[in-house]
């Protein structure tokens, strides 16, 4: 993976962590079960990561 394709590819998880901690919080707001929308947020921060240490 290149150095462009990793930005872009954080650049799009980034996208993806805002939306699912939207959907946690409408799904909390009525009262109903985050546990996949927590799960989606831990997998996007753990993708994070590891593309974070190939950055460097």
């Amino acid at each position: 993976m290149t150095q462009n394709e990793i930005k872009e590819r954080i650049a799009e998880l980034k996208m993806d962590y805002i939306r699912a901690q939207d959907d946690l919080e409408k799904l909390e707001s009525v009262g109903r079960d985050g546990a996949s929308a927590e799960k989606r947020l831990t997998r996007i921060e753990d993708e994070l990561s590891e593309l974070r240490k190939l950055e460097e």
